[in-house]
């Protein structure tokens, strides 16, 4: 272990971000589903998305920007669409509100969308994903940033805009992907700027149009929607399904009333859950997706989406998570505790 990390398990990682929210003014409810949801990301080396973005969302408390006691309020436009009001929540604590209601009205009405309006986003989408398909529901969810992408040129119209999909395998761990409209997603390119790495080619470009390898440059310039324009089609259909669609704003809207102090902007996010249950014969279809996914795992150097968190997720349970001094010391100083 390098002198600039420390090692902690996941229930000391759970009550270090505890101990902070608190500190806050946040509530226990609010910090607990949080802190658990960052855990679930260190636990599976989701590192960008664990407490890496501790600092973000305690600014945000600490400034006003995140409602630290909010009172979140569900309503249903029809049995199959499902509004959230987040009480500008942070998004991890909205989404345990409905979840049940969620899981219970997509089992009984074949498919349901959850609408979440007014959150603050920070978290991994396949965290709510895996969540369904472990109540044997098929998932999608996606949600919009800030601009930070630039689809041609060096302007930056559309977030990273996440993408996350999860399918439901009957005795085995859901299939699950998670990942973002960008080539990469924004927190790996900050993380890679405090590590001092250059990035592969194809990442971004900086303040200029120049393609760039160097992260501080991407992140000053523009991130580059993975596969051109397909990509970037992508991006702009999230922006409108987790924007327009819901009654929320685009990146480009949410920039206008957006932070300055790293915290998570107010946004919205987009959940389709699908009973497969009620589309057909549930064995016949699961047959048929385990024998496309044997064909796929026939190539050795081929893996299924999901499977390495998996493994992760393993070690970490024995073995803790590193978190680096410098982050464990700007936590420690935002919510001013010891």
């Amino acid at each position: 272990m390098s002198q600039n990390t420390l090692t902690l398990s996941l229930n000391e990682g759970h009550e270090l971000a505890i101990k902070a929210f608190l500190a806050c003014g946040c509530s226990n409810e609010q910090a607990q589903a949080v802190a658990h949801n960052m855990m679930l990301a260190e636990r599976d080396h989701s590192h960008s998305h664990g407490l890496f973005r501790l600092p973000g969302y305690l600014n945000g408390l600490k400034n006003g920007h995140i409602n630290p006691n909010p009172n979140p309020s569900v309503s249903l436009k029809t049995p199959a669409v499902i509004i959230l009001d987040g009480d500008h929540a942070m998004a991890p604590y909205a989404f345990a509100c409905v979840q049940q209601q969620l899981v219970e009205n997509t089992l009984k009405n074949g498919c349901s969308l959850l609408a979440l309006r007014s959150v603050h986003h920070f978290s991994s989408l396949w965290i709510e994903t895996s969540f369904l398909a472990e109540k044997d529901l098929c998932a999608l969810a996606c949600t919009s940033y800030l601009p930070s992408v630039a689809p041609f040129g060096a302007r930056k119209i559309f977030g990273t805009n996440p993408m996350a999909f999860a399918w439901p395998r009957l005795h085995k761990p859901p299939l699950v992907f998670d990942q973002a409209s960008a080539v990469m997603a924004r927190g790996d390119i900050m993380i890679a700027e405090q590590k001092q790495q250059q990035l592969p080619h194809g990442v971004g470009v900086d303040k200029n149009g120049n393609p760039s390898q160097t992260p501080s440059d991407i992140l000053q310039g523009a991130q580059l929607a993975f596969g051109g324009y397909k990509g970037a089609n992508i991006a702009m259909m999230i922006e409108l399904l987790a924007g327009p669609l819901i009654g929320e704003t685009t990146s480009l809207e949410t920039a206008k009333s957006a932070p300055s102090d790293g915290s998570p902007p107010a946004g919205g996010e987009f959940i389709l859950a699908v009973n497969p249950a009620l589309f057909g014969d549930r064995n016949t279809a699961d047959a048929y997706a385990e024998n496309m996914f044997a064909a796929i795992l026939e190539n050795p150097d081929a893996k299924l989406p999901g499977d390495r968190r998996y493994k992760n997720r393993e070690h970490s349970e024995k073995n803790g998570f590193s978190l680096s001094k410098e982050l464990h010391d700007k936590i420690l100083k935002i919510a001013e505790i010891s």
